[in-house]
Formats: C-alpha cells, sequence, structure tokens
C-alpha cells in the first residue's frame, strides 16, 4: 500500500471528459474516474479572463503511474494546456486503498 493520488483533469465537453477517463481505465493506470459537471471555470488565457463550462474528471491513482498517466491523458485532451494536477492522498479508508491496491499493482 501507499504512494495514492487523485488527479484533477478538466475539459470542455463530457465526451471528452469520458474518453479520457475509459483511457487510463482500460491501461490499467487508474482504479476509478469520476466524471462531474458541468462546472464554471473563471481562468486567465492569453492576457483576459475567460468563463468556459467544463467537465472534471477525478482519476484515483497510484504515484508511481504520474508520468504515463499525464502522457495518456496529453495524448486524448484537446486542449492546449490541459489541466493535470495531481495531489496526494493522506489518508482513506483501508478498504478502499485495499481495492485500488487490487486494481493497481505497484512493480
Amino acid at each position: 500500500m501507499g504512494g495514492y493520488i487523485q488527479v484533477f483533469v478538466t475539459t470542455g465537453t463530457k465526451e471528452d471528459a469520458q474518453k479520457i477517463g475509459k483511457e487510463v481505465l482500460e491501461k490499467k493506470l487508474a482504479a476509478c474516474v469520476q466524471v462531474i459537471g458541468p462546472i464554471t471555470s473563471d481562468y486567465w488565457w492569453k492576457g483576459k479572463i475567460e468563463r468556459s463550462d467544463e467537465w472534471l474528471c477525478l482519476i484515483k491513482s497510484k504515484d508511481f503511474l504520474y508520468d504515463q498517466l499525464e502522457e495518456a491523458i496529453k495524448a486524448a485532451h484537446p486542449y492546449e494546456v490541459a489541466e493535470i494536477v495531481a495531489v496526494p492522498v493522506q489518508r482513506g479508508s483501508r478498504e478502499y486503498l485495499a481495492w485500488i491496491d487490487e486494481i493497481i499493482v505497484s512493480p
């Protein structure tokens, strides 16, 4: 056990979010992907403030897979600069983390 991460990715459409989710799940780079939305994002882009409706992917994985996960997300993502942010899971239920360990086997 150990080294769990949650990766946040936003996309412009539900279909793009689901495509990314399917891709990382099929490659066993994630144990679970949740798609939430639509959400409203306000952000700076090319010198001005923009507002977009987006979809948020919450990807449950392990830190040793981050580089491969980022590569797979970028390959499937249509944005010029995609939000791909990983945060460590500090704590979680023993049963849930054990389930992730069953899905994603550490090298």
